[in-house]
C-alpha cells in the first residue's frame, strides 16, 4: 500500500490533477469567487481525502485521537480601528456595560500597552480549558493594503507570552509578500529578530498565493509548513482535502518539500455566510464531522480582534461551542507547528 498522499492519488487522474492544480485556472473561474454557496462538492465534501482514505490511507494521532483540529488566529489587528471601537463601544453602552465601553473608549488615553486587542492570556486562557493549543500569525511589514496595521517590534513581551503559555509565533505574510521571495524572507527575519527564536509556521494576508510559486518560496525561506490553502469567501475543503499534504509542482513535475495544512473554517467565512446562526452552526458541525470520518485535519482560523470585540462577542462563543464539540470527539486540537511536526514524516 502506498503510504504517502502524493502516491495514493496518482493513481487517479482526475484527482490527481486537481491534487497537482493542473486546472487551477479553471477551478479558481468557476469556484473562486462563489459566495455564500453551501452545496457544492469542491467546499463541502472532503471527497478526496474520502478517497484516500478508501485506499488505505491514514493517520495516527497522539494519544488515540481520531483526528486533528489545528487552531490558528491572524493578528490581523492590536490597535482596533475608530470603526471597531464606535462598533464595540455602542454593543457595550446596549447592554450596559459601562465598563466594557470605557475599555474601548479611553485606552488610546493610557497607552497602546492598553489596546484591548492585546488579548493573547485571554485566547489562550480558553484553549487551556478544552487542553488545546494554538497558533498566533503575526504581521512583520510596514505596507498594507488597506492602511498601516502595527509594529511588530512593539510586541515583543507579547510573543514571549504566546510562547511561553505554550503556543505558537507564525508569521502571517503581508499582502505584498506572496509572490516575493524577498518580502518573505525580510519578514520572516525581522519577526524572528523580535521574537529571537525561530519562526516555521506561516499563513499569507487575505490568503494570497500563487500556486505553485509561494510554496517554493516558503520552503527557500525555511518554513515548514503553509495554511494559506483556502476559501475567504466560503467556509469548506478547498480542494476537497482534509489531510495535510506536500504540494506538488506540475510545472517542474516534483513535490515541494513543505507542508500544507488546508485551511477550511474561519470567523469571516461564517460571518458572510447569510444564513441563520443556528445554520451557520450546522455548517461548522457538518465540516468537523467530515474530517472526524476521514480520520483528517481541520484547520480553524478565529481572528485576535474577534475576542475583545464587543459587536462581535457571539463569535467568541461560537469559538468556544467549536472546542467544546471537538473535545467531546477526542478531537486533537493543536498548533500549526505542533500538527505539521507530527505528520511531516507521515505523508
Amino acid at each position: 500500500m502506498a503510504c504517502h498522499v502524493s502516491e495514493v492519488l496518482r493513481h487517479n487522474r482526475e484527482l490527481w490533477d486537481q491534487f497537482s492544480f493542473k486546472g487551477i485556472s479553471t477551478l479558481n473561474q468557476e469556484y473562486g469567487h462563489v459566495r455564500n454557496v453551501i452545496g457544492d462538492r469542491f467546499l463541502t465534501r472532503p471527497y478526496m481525502s474520502e478517497y484516500l482514505r478508501r485506499e488505505g490511507f491514514s493517520l495516527e494521532y497522539p494519544d488515540g485521537k481520531g483526528f486533528a483540529v489545528c487552531l490558528t488566529h491572524d493578528v490581523d489587528e492590536i490597535y482596533p480601528p475608530l470603526r471597531h471601537t464606535a462598533l464595540s463601544s455602542a454593543s457595550s453602552l446596549t447592554r450596559g456595560d459601562l465598563e466594557g465601553m470605557k475599555k474601548h473608549l479611553l485606552w488610546r488615553l493610557k497607552g497602546k500597552k492598553y489596546s484591548p486587542y492585546i488579548n493573547f492570556r485571554e485566547i489562550m486562557e480558553i484553549e487551556r480549558r478544552y487542553g488545546a493549543t494554538s497558533s498566533f500569525y503575526f504581521l512583520a511589514t510596514d505596507k498594507d493594503v488597506l492602511r498601516f496595521r502595527y509594529d511588530i517590534e512593539d510586541l515583543e513581551g507579547e510573543l514571549g507570552i504566546v510562547a511561553d503559555g505554550g503556543c505558537e509565533v507564525g508569521l502571517h505574510g503581508g499582502y505584498y509578500a506572496f509572490d516575493s521571495p524577498e518580502k518573505i524572507s525580510e519578514e520572516k527575519r525581522r519577526l524572528e529578530k523580535v521574537f529571537n527564536g525561530k519562526v516555521t509556521g506561516y499563513r499569507n494576508h487575505y490568503l494570497r498565493f500563487r500556486l505553485p510559486e509561494t510554496w517554493e518560496y516558503l520552503r527557500q525561506a525555511g518554513f515548514r509548513y503553509d495554511t494559506t490553502i483556502g476559501n475567504n469567501r466560503i467556509a469548506g475543503f478547498k480542494n476537497g482535502l482534509c489531510h495535510p499534504y506536500r504540494p506538488y509542482d506540475a510545472i517542474k513535475n516534483r513535490e515541494i518539500d513543505i507542508v500544507e495544512l488546508p485551511l477550511t473554517l474561519s470567523d469571516f467565512t461564517l460571518m458572510n455566510t447569510r444564513v441563520p446562526f443556528s445554520r451557520k452552526w450546522e455548517i461548522a458541525k457538518s465540516l468537523i464531522d467530515s474530517a472526524e470520518k476521514c480520520g483528517g485535519v481541520l484547520t480553524v482560523l478565529w481572528h485576535s480582534d474577534a475576542f475583545n470585540n464587543s459587536h462581535l462577542s457571539g463569535w467568541v462563543k461560537f469559538y468556544e461551542k467549536i472546542l467544546k464539540y471537538c473535545q467531546s470527539r477526542n478531537a486533537w486540537m493543536a498548533s500549526g507547528r505542533e500538527i505539521s511536526g507530527w505528520v511531516e514524516d507521515k505523508i
